[in-house]
């Protein structure tokens, strides 16, 4: 794995965040001020640093009261892809998670993603149904996966 830090995500990685953004998810991006929201909402975020000190991946987690928790996104700069960074993220997200007494934790991720897939299968997380047309504008369906704690 590479050598990286999970660190808390502030208002001042948004700037570095958006280009890894924008090369992972084009057209269906978020906007800065979707980051400023989840962050002024006090959702758990995270994010990934190296070495030199530069994000190269990050993830946010929603609750979803009494005991429901949403992964909202996981992303990896592509050079820093297949080496644990996803992983690391994942698993600091579902550590909080635990934290939080959540009893399932849920997340959409692309129909045609498989590697995102296979990582979230390896922690339990099993398709549950689809949301067509989700992403917008590439009108890409969205699977749907639960992990329960049961």
């Amino acid at each position: 794995m590479t050598t990286v830090r999970i660190d808390r995500f502030r208002w001042w990685h948004i700037d570095e965040v958006l280009p890894i953004e924008a090369d992972l998810f084009g057209a269906e991006q978020w906007s800065p001020a979707m980051f400023w929201n989840e962050l002024a909402n006090g959702h758990h975020y995270r994010v990934a640093v190296d070495a030199d000190g530069s994000v190269i991946g990050y993830a946010g987690l929603a609750g979803a009261p009494p005991d429901e928790v949403w992964v909202q996104n996981i992303a990896v700069r592509r050079d820093a892809q297949r080496r644990g960074v996803g992983r690391a993220l994942l698993e600091d997200l579902l550590a909080e998670a635990t934290r939080r007494g959540a009893r399932s934790t849920l997340l959409e991720v692309a129909v045609d993603n498989s590697a995102a897939q296979r990582l979230y299968a390896t922690y339990g997380f099993e398709p549950i149904g689809v949301r067509r047309g989700y992403y917008q504008p590439s009108n890409t369906d969205a699977l749907v996966m639960q992990r329960d704690e049961d």
